[in-house]
């Protein structure tokens, strides 16, 4: 199963499902495509096997219908939502939570007011008082990459890297 993802990030192998956060995404159709060569519909939906359950849930993002998912499975609660500029309330109390850092220190608002993406330090504050037990920033734009650089790190939570493998504590 696989969430998002470019053109050239799927795996080897069997997968069961290839869902999207974003429909209108500007990756979308060539994750489509990829999805199609492998017998998928890479779509916004939500996936059950066994005692996983993904679902969908509503995110602030833009001027169209983005979505986070949340991922259950025994007692855990895992959070996907890469993309948002309002802290999405049904994170709260996550297990592990991959989050938006698209910038450090201010948000990133769309023309028109729109949407937009909040910056890492207010996602941080926000996980904490939401009680997310693990945060994991992802989505790292120029304006995180600058500050890291410049020595800034997370007071809460880790950067994500490229071919991590993230387990929640259980």
């Amino acid at each position: 199963m696989i969430i998002d993802g470019g053109p050239d990030t799927a795996p080897t192998g069997r997968i069961a499902a290839w869902l999207l956060t974003d429909d209108r995404a500007e990756l979308a159709a060539a994750i489509r495509a990829n999805a199609r060569a492998r017998g998928l519909a890479a779509k916004v939906a939500a996936f059950r096997a066994g005692d996983l359950r993904i679902e969908p849930k509503s995110v602030v993002h833009t001027n169209h219908p983005t979505f986070g998912y949340e991922l259950r499975c025994g007692g855990l609660k895992v959070v996907w939502a890469p993309e948002f500029f309002k802290f999405p309330a049904w994170a709260s109390g996550a297990d592990l939570m991959f989050a938006e850092a698209s910038s450090w220190n201010r948000p990133i608002q769309f023309r028109g007011c729109v949407g937009g993406h909040l910056d890492a330090i207010a996602v941080q504050r926000a996980a904490r008082r939401a009680g997310v037990e693990r945060l994991v920033l992802a989505h790292i734009g120029r304006p995180t990459i600058r500050a890291i650089a410049g020595g800034c790190r997370p007071f809460f939570g880790e950067l994500a890297h490229d071919g991590q493998i993230f387990r929640p504590r259980q």
